[in-house]
This record gives structure tokens, sequence and C-alpha cells, in this order.
């Protein structure tokens, strides 16, 4: 029992430690934020608190251990002083010998010592328990998409993708997809485009299996994706996704994370196709230059050409791009876009969109509202049609226009 009381503070103590680690982490991986809204004292402040609680947590925690280590030392002590009394007492009543008197303080020694040694290594083992108890709680999470004990290596032959009746809720209150059905036959583009929230980025997510859908399936040439291997899906399918994630290294490695046994020549073609290369061989460093913090020291549109670079590394039969230009100007955009076609061509390619002149190419496009499928045709098809499609087409150019002309009239008030 008096054990269990110790383990409490122990706990406590690492949770006051892991808050102040997180709350450090936090505020110096959004330092940026920090600095624009000029909150470092605002967040030096809330750093103060957390650390205050681990020092509270941290003197009972030292407390607690000074107050069953004394106990059980006075313990001990009360219990060798008595029985030395006692036996003095005996051997000057003449019914024990020294000698006896000798043997008896020997015998509790060879008590004591042991005792206390053991009272020591449990208390150490239970504080160790406690401090590995979360690792022990993330080992036994149990992954909410796991491989069927039957699964096979995903084989692509064509590259053919299949939503078939495909529904799909994060909460069983919220659906976010409703009866998705469409089909991008081998090497053909399929771009899907619609409003903010109406599901598009999910659809990546199922295929590439982080979630299963709640209804109807997802095939890959005719297979089902829950029957197969989750790394064979993975490695079949190239992404560039909107929000790119770098490592603390160089652009080279960076590159070639996308195949990581590719040569220094295979990546710097693929930095040519993904026009990175120009830019990279004018860094003092070149390829060598390290991108810091998750990519910190280049640009939104520097770090995109760099995801490109990794999908076009990859090689993979089957293409994701997900507002792959969304970080690029005009000039770049259409270079990009242009590079996109050409490692697309022969590829299974599927589109997440909301430009729409982004996706005038594509072999079919799917509208998306609300999570379900309002329209689908090819760009002049659902021009024609009038739709969700020529609406959405004729704002963004409607706020384009605007745009055009002010620089237009800049240009010219400048030559003037």
């Amino acid at each position: 029992r008096a054990t269990e009381w110790r383990t409490r503070f122990v706990r406590d103590a690492n949770e006051a430690d892991s808050a102040s680690n997180t709350r450090a982490v936090d505020s110096l991986l959004n330092f940026e934020t920090v600095k624009y809204f000029t909150n470092e004292a605002f967040e030096a402040e809330r750093y103060d608190r957390e650390l205050e609680k681990w020092e509270t947590a941290r003197r009972r925690n030292r407390l607690s251990l000074f107050t069953l280590n004394g106990g059980q030392a006075l313990i001990i002590a009360v219990a060798q002083t008595s029985m030395i009394g006692l036996a003095a007492f005996r051997v000057r009543d003449g019914s024990m010998s020294l000698g006896d008197f000798i043997l008896v303080n020997q015998f509790m020694i060879q008590l004591f010592m042991p005792l206390g040694f053991l009272g020591f290594v449990y208390r150490e083992i239970r504080g160790s328990m406690a401090n590995i108890e979360r690792l022990f709680d993330l080992m036994a999470v149990q992954p909410q998409v796991v491989d069927a004990p039957d699964a096979t290596p995903l084989k692509v032959d064509r590259g053919e993708v299949e939503f078939d009746h495909v529904a799909f809720a994060y909460r069983p209150d919220r659906p976010i997809l409703h009866d998705v059905s469409f089909r991008i036959p081998p090497g053909h583009k399929l771009a899907v485009v619609g409003a903010s929230g109406a599901g598009k980025s999910t659809l990546v997510k199922l295929l590439f299996r982080f979630y299963d859908v709640t209804g109807g399936a997802i095939r890959i040439d005719g297979q089902d994706i829950r029957s197969v291997t989750q790394e064979s899906l993975r490695r079949a399918i190239g992404i560039v996704p909107q929000d790119t994630v770098l490592f603390n290294d160089s652009i080279l490695e960076n590159v070639r994370y996308g195949r990581p046994d590719a040569s220094d020549e295979e990546v710097r073609e693929a930095m040519r196709l993904a026009h990175l290369l120009e830019f990279v061989d004018s860094l003092p460093d070149g390829v060598l230059t390290t991108v810091g913090e998750r990519g910190l020291k280049l640009s939104g549109g520097e770090k995109q050409r760099v995801s490109i670079a990794r999908a076009i590394l990859k090689r993979p039969p089957i293409l994701v791009f997900d507002e792959a230009t969304s970080s690029l100007d005009s000039r770049s955009e259409q270079a990009i876009l242009k590079a996109l076609r050409e490692i697309s061509s022969d590829h299974t390619s599927l589109v997440i969109a909301h430009r729409l002149s982004t996706v005038v190419d594509a072999d079919s496009i799917v509208v998306l509202d609300q999570g379900r499928i309002v329209e689908t045709g090819n760009h002049h098809e659902l021009l024609a049609a009038g739709g969700a499609y020529a609406r959405l087409w004729r704002a963004q150019q409607a706020k384009s226009q605007p745009v055009l002309a002010a620089g237009t009239e800049g240009s010219q008030g400048a030559v003037a």
C-alpha cells in the first residue's frame, strides 16, 4: 500500500514533465506564429506555469521518497534498538551470555539488511514501472487499420482505380462521403473538384488506406485494397500532398526519400523534371543545402517542388496530386503542370484540385458537393451542362479578371 502511494507521486511527476515538454516543443515548432502575434511573453508565461506544476510534482515526489525511506529506516532502527536492549537486559540478569548477545546482534543485521535492500529494490521496480506506463499504454493500443490475416501483396498490371459506392465517416454522427462511385481507367487522369470541406482529400486518405471505408469498396485492378498488404498498396501509389513535410536534412536526401536506393543522377533528373534543379544549383551548397526544421529555410513553392521531385523519383504506377501546385506562382505553376503532364502520361492519375484551371486537361472530372458526386464529365461537357462546375468556373474566372486588369493598368501607368 505504501509503495502504491509512492507510485502515485511518480506518475504525477511524469505527467507534469510530459506536459511541460509538450508545451515547449509546441511553442518552438510554431515560432513563426508566436512572432507574428508578438506572443513571446505569453508563451514564456505558459511555459513557466507548466514548469511550476512540474517543480511542485517533483518536490512531492522527492518528499514521498524521503518519507517512505525515512519511515522504513525508523522502523528498522526501533526494532534493532528494542532487540539490542532486550538482549542486554538478559545478559545483565544472567539468562544470556555475552556470546548470545553478539549472536542476536548478528542475526538482526543479517535479517534487517536484506529486508531493507528488498524494500528498496521493490520501490525502484514500482517507480520504473510507473515511468514506462505510457510506453506500455502505447504498445497496448491496437491500430484501427490492420492487414487481413490472408492479405496478399498488391499486383498492379494496368493501374485501374475504382471507387465503388464508397461511404465514409470519421464519426458515426458526421458522415463525410455518400455513395461515391467513379473509375479511373489505366493511364487516364481523373480530377476531383469541389468546395472546401466537400471530402476531396478524404478520398486520398481512403485510397492510401489510412482509414477503412464504412461502406462500399475501393479496388485497384479489381483487388479490394482491404485484401492486400498496406505496404504493397502504398508502394504502388505516389503522392504530391498539399502540405509538404521535409526532414532537417539536405535537399538531396529529402528528394531521395521518395526512393532511398536511387542514385545521385536519378535524384538530379527528378529535380530537373520538377523544375527544381536550377534553383538548387544556384545555392552555395547546391543539393547538399540543409532545409532546416520542417523545411523552414525553403519557400512554399520550393518545398512543393521537392515534393513533386519525390513523386517523380518514386515512379509508381498510380499518382495522386493533392493541390500539387497550390503554393506556386502562375509561371511556375504552368511549368510544373507541363512536367506533371509528362510524367503522368503513362500513369493512372488522381488529381485533387480547387483551382479548376489546373484540371482542364483531365480525361474526366468529378464534382463533389457535401460528400456527394453531383456532376461527372470533362471540362467542356461540364461547362456546357451549366451546373455546379460551370458556376464554380465562372466564379474563379471572375476573381482572376480584376487581378489581371489591375496588373495591366499598373504596367501601363509605369510605362507612361
